[in-house]
């Protein structure tokens, strides 16, 4: 049975744009309170079509649930065939997500003209003006591409909707040796 969009996206909208670090006890406390916190979406227009499985936000547009914010001048929502969040798009000059793993841990910033994640796939493509941030860690680029459960990124000064070439610049700092400040 299809459940509409409208249910999909109170449901699980946000829920699914959570996950941005290893899975941890903390972290999935830190997911669930998202998860059952109140969603806030403010945009100029929204376009909803159930049959198509769409929901478009336009206008500078502002999603939070709990410490998961995603920005962009257009967020599209799809759905799949089984009533799924399948793929959520957001579409900006700078377009922006972020989401704190666990209150341990950096808030994880990111960056692009275009940021898409995939929900079965739990991945995250920044395309265009890419940059990825959690603590002093940063990743830069033409295209970043995230997975979230094995904390891999891949990087490319090229790709599909990327003006030009855009060089890979990476900071990582080094590891915290125990009993060092």
């Amino acid at each position: 049975m299809k459940r509409p969009l409208s249910s999909l996206l109170t449901g699980a909208l946000l829920l699914t744009l959570l996950p941005l670090a290893p899975a941890s006890l903390a972290q999935s406390q830190t997911h669930n309170q998202d998860a059952s916190a109140p969603i806030l979406v403010e945009a100029d227009r929204l376009d909803l079509d159930d049959r198509a499985g769409t929901a478009v936000y336009t206008g500078n547009v502002d999603i939070r649930q709990g410490s998961m914010r995603l920005t962009g001048n257009r967020v599209e929502i799809r759905r799949n065939a089984a009533g799924e969040l399948s793929r959520a798009t957001a579409i900006g000059d700078r377009a922006y997500l972020e989401q704190q793993p666990n209150p341990a841990e950096p808030v994880i910033k990111g960056w692009g003209r275009t940021i898409v994640y995939h929900v079965a796939e739990r991945r995250v493509e920044l395309i265009d003006r890419a940059e990825l941030h959690q603590g002093g860690d940063t990743f830069e680029g033409g295209y970043l591409e995230y997975f979230l459960d094995r904390r891999v990124v891949q990087a490319r000064a090229d790709a599909e909707g990327v003006e030009g070439s855009q060089r890979i610049r990476m900071t990582l700092q080094p590891e915290q040796q125990q009993g060092e400040p």
